[in-house]
């Protein structure tokens, strides 16, 4: 009976150790290889540098604080990754009216000459939580603080930020926007020149 169950566990165990190597050590490596030739700034999470150095993302959102800066999104996760979602409170939700009614009052107050309706955008989060992207409307509507704090004329401020519009996705999917971080980096090497 031994050697019964011995000559059925050996194929099941060189099936399992050979699975394993395959699935579990070869695949990973060739698929990495692969990414890493085909995508090499999307296979290591579309970093962005600053002096060499690691400062961020394309893809998650950071938030910004300093008046001389474009703020980003809200973030229900308070930017962390590992807990990505949205706040899940629904339009009709009374602490979500009152949030958003907040984050309306300290926009008002950071540029009180503003009259016009504050963007969506700036008062929401996504679904997510860590959209990297506003929309060039809450990008604009940044602009007379940012050249404040910046002594930077807002025409030029403005210009930059037509730069940095990206389109819809293939010419159709979702709407214009505007890479924080990028508009960030963008407006602190103006002010280098």
């Amino acid at each position: 009976m031994d050697s019964k169950i011995t000559r059925q566990i050996r194929p099941i165990l060189g099936v399992l150790l050979m699975l394993t190597i395959l699935t579990g050590i070869a695949y990973p490596i060739a698929v990495t290889a692969i990414a890493r030739l085909a995508f090499p700034k999307k296979s290591i999470g579309s970093l962005m540098k600053a002096n060499g150095k690691p400062i961020g993302s394309e893809l998650i959102g950071q938030p910004f604080t300093s008046p001389g800066y474009f703020w980003s999104r809200p973030s229900a996760c308070d930017y962390n990754g590992t807990s990505s979602s949205g706040s899940n409170l629904g339009p009709t939700n009374d602490d979500l009216t009152s949030v958003v009614l907040s984050r309306v009052e300290f926009l008002r107050a950071a540029g009180p000459d503003k009259e016009s309706r504050v963007p969506v955008d700036l008062v929401t989060a996504s679904g997510s939580g860590l959209d990297p992207h506003i929309s060039p409307a809450a990008a604009n509507y940044q602009v007379e603080r940012i050249a404040r704090e910046r002594g930077i004329p807002a025409a030029k401020i403005r210009e930059l930020i037509a730069i940095h519009i990206q389109g819809r996705t293939f010419g159709l999917l979702g709407e214009p926007r505007v890479n924080v971080l990028q508009l960030n980096l963008s407006l602190d090497s103006l002010i280098a020149k």
